[in-house]
């Protein structure tokens, strides 16, 4: 998901952004490295040998922190998770299938079994074992890790033997391996010797020996992460899975931040990085006809979406003073109908997207395909519902959005509509460092932020909607929205071990969220991914890299 916080502070300071040519020349330079024989020690103090096919990846984001468990954050699991192994993983059809678990099955009502893979070895070479995943486990279920919110309702952990654990839940769960696929395995000692029992409080700006070293058992091994400009891995020779036929030959790889659109490209362009995860919307089409790159496309499982302040009697960011309008439903649908979706679909993504009125998208189970249709563009309805609800002049409010290009463009036209109606909008964009921590921290009054989920649809529900609470309930529910009956149907979801009657209850959930609007459903991306000619690759539809499958022609 993207689903999601504060940084340390040597990352807060501001920095001038690097023109296209200095970028261009650390590219060569990072390339140059490539290149050469690479002798050094990998964060957990091996020596690596020399790299010799290596793959440069641009995106616009750095991953934050390599803590596993600190963050739930796309950009973080995109680099992180090419360090770290979970228990269950997806194929190349995105169906869930072994990791470091073998096997599991359910030994009755409220518990389950998993046998642990044999023979796999972290980047320091210690054993994977019963006790580092009993470790882990309850590392994520931690008040400072981010991934908490998806294990609610497991009650213990237990050690059969030293590659069997059981899990005792509180109520019946028939879907929580899926669950697991985003609760990264760490090694127990590994973190007892560097002080890292707990995961980094990124909301806190805790700095720990886990946000830039990492010992995971995965098929790539930190090299090195300098913040904000690039992350270098190298392939774990040693990694469990390394004669699984699907792998490609990637020995090392560089993630590299460059938060200009044109630099990226240029970069692209100039043979200089093999891969772009974000190219600019308006760039698409003509990247599609350069004979020397290649675009991947594929539909976002995520959705991205407006939300609103509905916990504070008195709004924070805005001009009304001892009310809060956004707990009005009345507002909440006034900005619906003051939005133009379709167009700023067609006109700031260039098309590469859908407008929406769901919640969840297709691609998640229990999606309800009358529920997609929006509420219409109707601006004098807006107007009119705005000064039914006690606002004829309007008001004024922040709207936070993290400064992306693309997501900065989306907000800025949203803006200018709401402002047509009334609602005299006044846009904040923020890095990401500083924005991501309105959304897990609710201190924002209107924010537009996207989530990537799995395809269940309980981990969106219990994210986004259901009440917040510091045991990880409503862990990124931004406007911090409570509905008691929603909660206990959220609840219901999770514990229905029936299909059928959990799609049904699913369908009464979401139908609730759309009629109660605590979030404003906009649009689905398409993903688009550009690449050299020589890059062969797998493309999930969460906009997530698995550099196992990376070939290089």
């Amino acid at each position: 998901m993207t689903p999601i916080t504060n940084h340390r502070p040597a990352r807060s300071r501001p920095s001038p952004r690097p023109s296209a040519r200095r970028w261009r020349g650390r590219l060569l330079a990072f390339a140059l490295l490539a290149g050469q024989v690479l002798l050094g020690l990998t964060s957990t103090g091996q020596a690596l040998a020399a790299p010799t096919r290596t793959l440069r990846v641009a995106s616009a984001f750095d991953p934050q922190t390599l803590d596993p468990h600190a963050l739930a954050l796309l950009y973080h699991t995109r680099v992180t998770y090419q360090i770290y192994d979970s228990l269950v993983s997806r194929d190349e059809a995105f169906r869930i299938e072994p990791a470091l678990a073998q096997s599991w099955a359910m030994t009755g009502p409220t518990t389950w079994r998993f046998k642990l893979r044999d023979g796999v070895k972290f980047h320091d070479g210690a054993a994977f074992t019963a006790d580092d995943a009993l470790f882990s486990i309850t590392r994520a279920m931690g008040p400072t890790s981010q991934r908490s919110f998806t294990l609610k309702g497991i009650a213990a952990v237990r050690k059969i033997d030293n590659l069997t654990i059981d899990f005792a839940l509180q109520a019946p769960d028939a879907v929580l391996p899926d669950k697991l696929i985003y609760v990264p395995m760490m090694s127990k000692s590994w973190c007892v010797q560097h002080g890292v029992e707990r995961a980094q409080d990124f909301n806190g700006k805790q700095e720990t020996f886990a946000v830039r070293h990492a010992n995971g058992t995965g098929p790539y091994q930190l090299l090195k992460y300098e913040p904000d400009v690039q992350v270098q891995l190298q392939r774990f020779d040693g990694w469990w899975g390394a004669a699984d036929p699907r792998n490609g030959q990637v020995e090392s790889v560089q993630f590299l931040s460059i938060k200009s659109d044109a630099t990226r490209l240029a970069a692209l362009a100039s043979g200089e990085v093999d891969l772009v995860l974000d190219p600019p919307f308006q760039d698409v089409e003509r990247l599609k006809q350069d004979p020397r790159i290649s675009v991947v496309s594929t539909t976002d499982l995520g959705t991205q979406y407006f939300t609103f302040d509905q916990s504070r009697d008195e709004l924070l960011h805005s001009d009304v003073k001892g009310r809060n309008p956004f707990k009005d439903l009345r507002v909440r649908r006034a900005v619906a109908h003051a939005l133009n979706v379709e167009l700023i679909v067609q006109k700031v993504l260039r098309g590469q997207g859908q407008a929406t009125g769901s919640f969840i998208s297709p691609l998640v189970d229990g999606y309800l395909p009358e529920l997609d249709k929006r509420l219409p563009f109707d601006p004098a309805k807006a107007r009119a519902l705005l000064a039914e609800a006690g606002y004829p002049n309007g008001f004024g409010v922040t709207l936070d959005c993290v400064n992306v290009a693309w997501r900065d463009a989306v907000c800025q036209a949203a803006s200018a509509m709401l402002t047509q109606v009334g609602l005299r909008t006044q846009l904040r964009s923020s890095p990401s460092n500083q924005f991501f921590p309105r959304i897990s921290q609710g201190t924002a009054s209107f924010i537009e932020y996207g989530w990537t989920p799995t395809t269940e649809a309980w981990s969106t529900l219990s994210g986004l909607v259901r009440t917040w609470d510091p045991q990880g309930g409503g862990a990124f529910n931004a406007g911090r929205y409570s509905n008691p009956a929603l909660d206990a149907l959220i609840d219901a979801v999770r514990t229905e071990p029936d299909l059928t009657r959990r799609r049904a209850r699913v369908g009464v959930a979401l139908r609730l969220v759309n009629d109660d609007l605590p979030y404003l459903p906009l649009y689905r991306r398409k993903l688009n991914w550009a690449m050299t000619k020589s890059v062969q690759l797998v493309a999930w539809p969460n906009d997530a890299l698995e550099l196992r499958w990376v070939k290089l022609r």
